[in-house]
């Protein structure tokens, strides 16, 4: 089981682990299981004998730490914890991935599988770092799979090469591989007693040294359109279309305010699942700001465009409904600074110039935070997450694995040179945050 980060990924990404939308079971694919199982032996091979896989698809696994008697942080280092998640998006197949490695030479990159599908040069800066190196894609016809399949393969790595060395010194560590991020249901059935880690990390984010301390605050709108249908050829003064009065409703999403038109800190509204007929028509909408009372004027704006879209079509019924998803976990990060100070010092130590980036999404992390389970996130390398043209520097995983080798060792230096245990109450909205760019006149700033 001596194997690379690299080896593991490709292993890994071979394996169809999809989650579906709106499934009633847990996990919502059971192909999910095909990895979980693998990941189960391949931790028993390396040793560790406490690794569990429940019926909810969740592994756990303990590295025990190494202190030896008499250090100054035996029984005062706390457990830390290391997540990733095995599923991958539902916008695009995961199944029959072939991976291509590529000696990145400079330039476009057209794929194989697919003529069509180019990763461009111009769209990913973040090329220009690699090349000269190893970078891995698809063929084109389906996703890579680095979202969070390197964030498996760099945890475990990680623990083959604390296992193999005893010169690390590092408390007790806890791991979780978890199914259904993807969906929004990662942690759902997450028991933050059995994993029993004071402080975790997900790896799960992408460009190397760019750390993750904040997250949008999620909400989910779903707009259906009641109407009526009849054979159009008799449906004179009685159908009523409902594809007519959402695709009213559609024109009125604020360009300012869509994912295409936003970046850094500021708000979308982003449509991205219409389904329906002449009879009903169901529109899912994501609402994210950083500000989580700014989510209460992203839906003030979607019930003006129902409003609107009413009047003009006063036959139908529109019922709009909220579902709330994640919050920012900058909000409860609580007070112990060594939270992200190991962190960044566990990236310096990896060679990088680390830097704190917001994330315009969010991750398993986001909602064990604010169940009271600190957890930053950590880059894997990977790119382009969610589509086809999704890549992964190798020297990126590999930076990664490093990095979460010093932060357990970083953790075992800051636990004996302080007595302060990890506090967890929530920091002032805001203490993390940089000023923001201004906002869209509709939007009202609360600060």
């Amino acid at each position: 089981m001596n194997q690379s980060a690299l080896e593991r990924f490709l292993r890994y990404v071979r394996i169809d682990t999809q989650s579906a939308e709106d499934a009633t079971r847990y996990p919502s694919t059971a192909k999910q299981f095909d990895l979980l199982k693998l990941l189960v032996a391949e931790l028993q091979d390396l040793g560790l004998r406490d690794v569990v896989l429940d019926e909810r698809g969740l592994v756990m696994a303990s590295v025990p730490g190494n202190l030896p008697p008499g250090h100054p942080a035996r029984g005062r280092v706390p457990v830390i914890g290391l997540i990733a998640h095995v599923d991958t998006s539902p916008s695009v197949s995961g199944k029959d991935v072939r991976p291509q490695v590529v000696e990145y030479r400079g330039g476009d990159l057209t794929l194989p599988g697919d003529g069509s599908v180019v990763i461009r040069a111009s769209e990913n800066p973040e090329l220009l770092d690699n090349v000269g190196r190893t970078i891995v894609t698809s063929d084109g016809t389906t996703l890579l799979g680095a979202d969070d399949k390197a964030g498996v393969a760099i945890i475990m790595t990680a623990v083959q090469t604390l296992l193999a060395d005893s010169k690390p010194l590092h408390g007790d560590i806890r791991i979780c591989f978890t199914p259904d991020e993807e969906v929004g249901r990662g942690t759902e059935h997450f028991d933050l007693e059995k994993f029993g880690a004071q402080v975790a990390y997900t790896v799960d984010g992408d460009t190397p040294g760019e750390l993750n301390r904040e997250t949008f605050s999620a909400d989910q709108a779903i707009i259906t359109v009641h109407g009526r249908n009849i054979h159009p050829g008799s449906a004179k003064g009685i159908m009523v279309n409902a594809l007519r009065a959402m695709g009213d409703i559609l024109v009125r999403m604020p360009q300012d305010l869509a994912p295409e038109t936003t970046e850094g800190y500021e708000p979308f509204i982003h449509p991205h699942v219409l389904e329906g007929a002449e009879a009903k028509a169901t529109l899912k909408v994501l609402l994210r700001d950083f500000r989580t009372p700014g989510l209460a004027d992203l839906k003030a704006r979607l019930e003006q465009i129902v409003a609107e879209v009413r009047a003009l079509h006063p036959k139908t019924r529109i019922v709009l409904e909220i579902k709330p998803q994640y919050r920012n976990m900058k909000d409860f990060l609580g007070n112990d600074p060594r939270v992200l100070d190991c962190l960044w010092e566990a990236a310096r130590r990896a060679g990088l110039e680390p830097v704190w980036k917001p994330i315009r999404g969010g991750t398993d992390g986001s909602r064990l935070t604010e169940r009271g389970l600190p957890c930053p996130n950590i880059f894997t390398g990977g790119q382009n997450f969610h589509g086809p043209t999704e890549w992964l520097s190798v020297s990126g995983m590999e930076k990664s694995v490093a990095t979460v080798v010093h932060l357990v060792q970083v953790w075992a230096e800051k636990s004996s040179e302080t007595l302060s245990e990890i506090s967890i109450r929530p920091r002032v909205p805001g203490q993390l945050q940089p000023p923001q760019k201004p906002r869209p006149a509709a939007i009202v700033d609360h600060r």
